[in-house]
């Protein structure tokens, strides 16, 4: 690649990260929410983790086909006007009540954000040094966990504000209330991102740009093994970030934990310390590949915590933050939130040893990877349904084991196959 790094340029791009985390993250809110006024099951409301991340899956190839032809500053300009409209979406939507809707605005935004990621991630991994694309990507993580923290407290306070505690005995006028609420917070975004638009537009962000490497002249991007099946860890991975994300409310609401739809921010927080391990400790102390096998370890061990502990104990609560006086989750919901610290440096180091040696494949590569974020549609689901099934969410968790242990092989082995056979 050929390019002069900047600070500016990477300054956009962690505003663009921001606007992942706020516009993804945003859904642990909702789930609880649109369960209430759309007055559907808890595995039906796991359908907004669906419309949302199967986007990525149906729109990733044809936006990589977006990116060679119109680059990739031109493309993110395009995925910002796209994330316009969905938010434009929600306004009938808030209007009508209408859970149809809302999944159809959920899935253009998430368009949007398929052509963004596409531009974005191979962006920050090319930019600098290999070797600590990890670091970077992690300040990107940081970022984005970052908004992962806010818009759920910000949801609470803007659109819960004054309406007291969600339940299913909310009267027609009160869900009414609820849903017009949902109407400025999605202009107000609007707004923002067509101001982003322009930024990115008229910026000097550089274009990504590739020597040609004849060696790889008659392949396909399906030669790569370590891309294919890093698309395949990542495919759990992000399954198990969005259980981890987006269920925390829903399990803590069975258990009548106040303030359930906010606790995404939690999930968030711990998030954002497994990035700040990765920024400090990648590559100088610790590699991308030890750091993957330590993510996988990790969250194994916290999906037994979730899955063994007792509900009606605080101990884990009690050490993680009773100084602060706010030692109000059961264990088992404070292991679901540790998940965040867990899955953290999954996303980082997974991308720089999956696109390394790409050169001009890196854009279909990269929407391969991107195409993995579908697990965060379908693997909620099938918790959803194994939930239901047997009635016992704790217990649901432990389907994460699976997700972890495909992340572990690709650490230990995969990343280093350069051929199939």
């Amino acid at each position: 690649m050929r390019s002069k790094s900047s600070i500016f340029p990477m300054i956009i791009i962690g505003i663009l990260f921001f606007i992942f985390g706020f516009v993804t993250w945003l859904n642990g809110s909702l789930i609880p929410f649109l369960k209430v006024i759309c007055n559907i099951t808890e595995f039906q409301a796991l359908f907004v983790t669906f419309a949302f991340y199967i986007a990525y899956t149906v729109m990733a190839l044809p936006m990589a086909s977006v990116l060679e032809k119109t680059g990739y500053k031109n493309g993110m300009a395009i995925g910002l006007g796209v994330m316009v409209v969905g938010s434009l979406l929600f306004i009938p939507a808030a209007l009508s009540a209408n859970f149809i809707i809302f999944l159809f605005a959920l899935f253009v935004l998430g368009t949007g954000l398929t052509i963004l990621q596409t531009a974005s991630n191979p962006y920050v991994v090319l930019i600098g040094p290999i070797e600590s694309a990890a670091m970077r990507i992690s300040i990107m993580g940081l970022i984005n966990k970052g908004a992962g923290v806010l818009v759920p407290i910000l949801f609470t306070a803007l659109v819960l504000s004054d309406i007291g505690s969600i339940s299913g005995d909310l009267t027609n006028a009160e869900i009414d209330e609820l849903a017009s609420r949902l109407i400025t917070p999605y202009i107000v975004m609007a707004i923002v991102l067509t101001g982003l638009i322009g930024l990115v537009k008229f910026s000097s962000i550089p274009e990504l740009e590739f020597e040609k490497n004849d060696e790889y002249d008659h392949e396909s991007i399906l030669h790569f093994p370590r891309v294919i099946l890093g698309a395949v860890a990542l495919f759990f991975y992000v399954g198990i970030e969005v259980i981890a994300g987006d269920t925390i409310g829903l399990y803590a609401q069975g258990l009548e934990v106040s303030n359930a739809t906010a606790l995404t921010s939690y999930t968030m927080v711990f998030m954002v310390f497994g990035y700040l391990v990765g920024i400090v400790f990648i590559p100088k102390f610790l590699s991308q590949e030890k750091a993957l096998i330590a993510s996988a370890l990790v969250g194994i061990l916290f999906l037994l915590g979730v899955a063994f502990s007792s509900a009606d104990s605080y101990a884990i609560s009690e050490i993680l933050w009773g100084w602060s006086g706010i030692a109000t989750l059961p264990d088992s919901v404070t292991f679901v939130a540790l998940l965040g610290f867990a899955n953290a440096l999954v996303w980082p180091t997974i991308w720089p040893l999956a696109l390394q040696g790409l050169g001009k494949y890196t854009a279909k590569g990269s929407a391969l990877l991107i195409m993995a974020i579908a697990g965060g549609a379908i693997l909620p689901l099938i918790f959803g349904r194994i939930a239901q099934a047997i009635g016992d969410m704790q217990l649901s968790y432990l389907i994460g084991i699976v997700c972890y242990l495909f992340i572990l092989m690709y650490a230990l082995k995969w990343h280093k196959m350069d051929s199939w056979s």
